[in-house]
């Protein structure tokens, strides 16, 4: 295997790892302020699933684009990933809403394949992005592109 191609599926296992942790460590906060306001994850989930697949998507957006900016990654790479969280998450309420499907737990599942595959879709549409140790940045001075060690 390439080193290219090692680095592409390394930088896949941390943003997924960086997506379960943020839905693990920042879910703790999130109950907090729900909990402030009267509500829970658990009442979300029966009044509001809309909200609540939401907030799960943020949960694992904000570590995962905060590890990539961390990289290296610049704005374009980092909106683009994000859309690749929300556009399921989207995808999923508007199911939700259509009736189509309603068990929230099959929609979770659905939600977290969906995100998955879209990270690899976003990933696949710019590999030279990924595939290589230093991430493509703009530089300070007129939009000079440099090196960034990732």
């Amino acid at each position: 295997m390439s080193p290219s191609v090692k680095h592409f599926i390394r930088h896949y296992v941390e943003m997924v790892v960086a997506m379960f942790l943020g839905m693990a460590v920042l879910g703790i906060p999130a109950g907090w302020a729900m909990a402030a306001v009267g509500t829970s994850w658990s009442e979300l989930t029966d009044d509001a699933p809309a909200l609540m697949f939401l907030g799960m998507a943020t949960t694992m957006t904000v570590p995962m684009v905060a590890w990539m900016a961390y990289r290296g990654h610049g704005r374009r790479a980092n909106a683009e990933m994000a859309a690749s969280m929300y556009l399921p998450t989207f995808g999923v309420i508007a199911l939700l809403w259509a009736d189509v499907m309603t068990g929230i737990g099959a929609l979770m599942v659905l939600e977290h394949v969906a995100m998955l595959l879209s990270m690899l879709g976003a990933m696949l549409l710019r590999p030279q992005e990924y595939m290589h140790h230093g991430a493509r940045v703009a530089g300070v001075a007129g939009g000079v592109e440099q090196q960034v060690a990732a």
